[in-house]
């Protein structure tokens, strides 16, 4: 058993260090003015896919169907936002109510330049998984009471309320209202002047880090508990497990980790504004977690790569009215991307019961094809 833990490690991290470098040479060798679609795609990606993860260890691991994700990764942009605000651009920012309350910026209060972009970015961005994190303990003192159906309405009110609450004008001075809070740093600004850019491979160390701590949850004692109380609640209580504090346990973390993707997706799109986060964007991230696999953390970050790839680069030529020797090409219009979209999610659900990767990881398919081939040589023999 320990052999079989130390060579998925090595599958993983080999899997990872090679896609970092993949990333890396792709954004410094192609023209990004030209491939536009790529990156923004990949950047996306890699965000979406900690969410989706994130999401999965409260409905996949713990059996907890929340649909608050929204809410928490709005929580986790504005915080995100607010601590990183360069302190001379608040009033212009903040222009409608004549300054902000908040006047300092994390990354200049830890000495600016690149150690302080670095640091303050981190800390910032770990400060809105924080709170994140302690709004999830509250609201799950009483919400998590609730079984199955009841708790996905609950949490979905929790983020239409949240929601509201930021675009509420008397906290303006502090969230800017309904307005969008701005020039913060996002993952451009780590791209080294006249030298090597960046921006996709933090954008995709900063989410592989996550993922990291969160397979090492879900491989640890507290998973195992986890996974327990999936599988059969009142099994698990006879074995010791008190169920209320893991299910809070498990929320707060989820939570953590879905502010932290909030405050990435800010870097993402350059802006943190309370109407992005709706409804749809749970819905979304929901979506991605059935299509890679209920229970499975690599399906979930392969799916969201191939989710966002579909919707947001592969199919916009279907948006394009075409003409072909004077002959209009019929249905191309605005808006038919997605009705293929949609027709492509529903064959990949009726032919993936289970999701593109079931209950299993990557390192255990390629162990297990590689298991295989080694029986097949043998047999051949």
């Amino acid at each position: 058993m320990e052999k079989t833990n130390k060579k998925r490690l090595w599958i993983t991290l080999l899997c990872a260090g090679a896609l970092l470098i993949l990333v890396t040479l792709l954004e410094n060798v192609l023209d990004p003015s030209k491939n536009v679609m790529l990156f923004i795609s990949l950047k996306k990606g890699a965000v979406y896919a900690l969410v989706a993860v994130s999401m999965n260890l409260l409905n996949g691991f713990t059996g907890l169907f929340s649909l608050g994700q929204a809410g928490f990764m709005l929580l986790g942009a504005y915080t995100y936002a607010i601590l990183t605000i360069p302190a001379d651009q608040r009033d212009a920012v903040y222009y409608i109510y004549n300054g902000s309350a908040i006047n300092f910026s994390l990354p200049e209060l830890l000495g600016g330049g690149p150690v302080g972009l670095v640091l303050g970015v981190l800390l910032a961005l770990v400060l809105g998984g924080c709170v994140a994190a302690a709004v999830a303990w509250l609201i799950g003192l009483p919400v998590l009471r609730l079984k199955s159906d009841y708790l996905a309405i609950a949490t979905l009110g929790f983020g239409e309320i949240i929601r509201a609450v930021f675009q509420w004008d008397k906290l303006g001075p502090v969230t800017n209202g309904a307005n969008a809070l701005k020039n913060f740093p996002t993952f451009s600004s780590f791209n080294i002047q006249g030298g090597l850019r960046l921006s996709t491979c933090v954008a995709f160390l900063l989410a592989g880090i996550c993922i990291a701590v969160i397979l090492l949850l879900i491989n640890s004692t507290y998973g195992r508990a986890f996974k327990a109380i999936r599988d059969d609640e009142v099994a698990a209580e006879a074995m010791g497990i008190n169920l209320a504090r893991h299910k809070r346990l498990s929320f707060c973390i989820s939570s953590f980790f879905a502010g932290v993707g909030g405050g990435l997706f800010a870097m993402l799109v350059n802006q943190a504004q309370a109407k992005t986060f709706t409804t749809a964007m749970t819905y979304e991230i929901l979506l991605i977690v059935v299509i890679g696999g209920i229970g499975s953390v690599s399906g979930s970050c392969i799916a969201a790569f191939l989710y966002v790839a579909a919707s947001e680069w592969w199919l916009r030529f279907l948006d394009t009215e075409t003409y072909i020797g004077g002959f209009k090409v019929p249905l191309l219009r605005n808006g038919f991307r997605m009705v293929v979209f949609s027709v492509i999610i529903m064959i990949v659900v009726l032919f993936f019961r289970r999701g593109i990767m079931g209950d299993r990881e990557l390192p255990d398919l390629l162990a297990g094809l590689s298991g295989k081939t080694r029986r097949k040589e043998a047999a051949g023999k």
